[in-house]
């Protein structure tokens, strides 16, 4: 497995859109969920959003708003924001399941890697 890698934070006005996207050069996304997981300053991690063939899963703050996407050839997960919150205002994580064709992928400790992260700044 290869160093994951975020592209596509940036700074954006609320009710505007993001895409983020990260590269994960060796991992099966057929044996592996992968997730969006994010912590802003003082708050804990949070996933926000993951897929597991198909499968997704989405907390509730963005649930209707963002949308996890994945080119299972390229290795590329993406991640679509619309509608952006100011609390939406994060550093966001690109993260591997921590078990090959793990079960759950809901919570932070189901999963393992994680990539440099890049940053999501909302203004109001």
């Amino acid at each position: 497995q290869g160093q994951l890698i975020e592209s596509g934070g940036g700074l954006v006005q609320a009710g505007g859109s993001l895409r983020l996207s990260c590269t994960a050069p060796g991992v099966s996304f057929s044996a592996y969920a992968m997730g969006w997981i994010r912590q802003a300053p003082g708050k804990e991690r949070e996933v926000v959003a993951s897929i597991n063939n198909g499968k997704t899963y989405y907390s509730e703050s963005v649930k209707g708003r963002f949308t996890i996407s994945s080119d299972n050839a390229k290795s590329i997960l993406y991640l679509q924001m619309n509608n952006l919150k100011p609390e939406d205002t994060a550093g966001y994580y690109c993260a591997v399941g921590r078990y090959r064709y793990g079960t759950s992928w809901s919570s932070r400790g189901d999963f393992a890697a994680w990539g440099q992260g890049t940053q999501v700044t909302v203004s109001s």
